[in-house]
């Protein structure tokens, strides 16, 4: 087994961390400016994803202040606001949002691989939780391709 590169895993963990957090607001706001006929299971979609984006960054906030020296970081990564919010317009950037966390993940699983049979768990259930999100999404923007 390999050593864990801890600065490089914490480093990573926390850019995870502050990505959760954006999905926290992103998925917040769509909840309130959703409209249309689709508008009450979709603000319950999105608070959904909004929950689990914390509870995402609480797990990893967990995990980096568990690893020596961690420190959990008090930033958001940048969200960008396109003022477009018709349902394919958020779907496609929820879509777009989920596959950069999925490559998050991945670079944590690599960062991880063979120095923390844990570490190593925790990336492969995310990034399956990840997939399934952006298999979801796909599903939900077929009708307007």
């Amino acid at each position: 087994m390999k050593e864990l590169d801890r600065i490089k895993t914490i480093s990573l963990l926390n850019s995870i961390m502050e990505f959760e957090l954006a999905g926290v607001v992103r998925y917040t706001h769509y909840s309130l400016m959703v409209t249309g006929p689709n508008r009450i299971p979709l603000v319950a979609f999105f608070k959904t994803q909004a929950n689990e984006s914390l509870l995402h960054a609480q797990q990893v906030g967990e995990i980096v202040t568990g690893l020596e020296e961690g420190h959990p970081s008090l930033k958001i990564a940048p969200i960008e606001e396109t003022y477009h919010h018709s349902i394919q317009d958020v779907l496609a950037e929820s879509l777009a949002h989920e596959k950069q966390a999925l490559e998050l993940y991945k670079s944590l699983l690599e960062t991880v691989e063979d120095a923390s049979v844990y570490l190593e768990e925790f990336a492969r259930t995310m990034i399956g939780n990840e997939e399934l999100h952006t298999l979801e999404l796909r599903k939900m923007l077929r009708d307007f391709s």
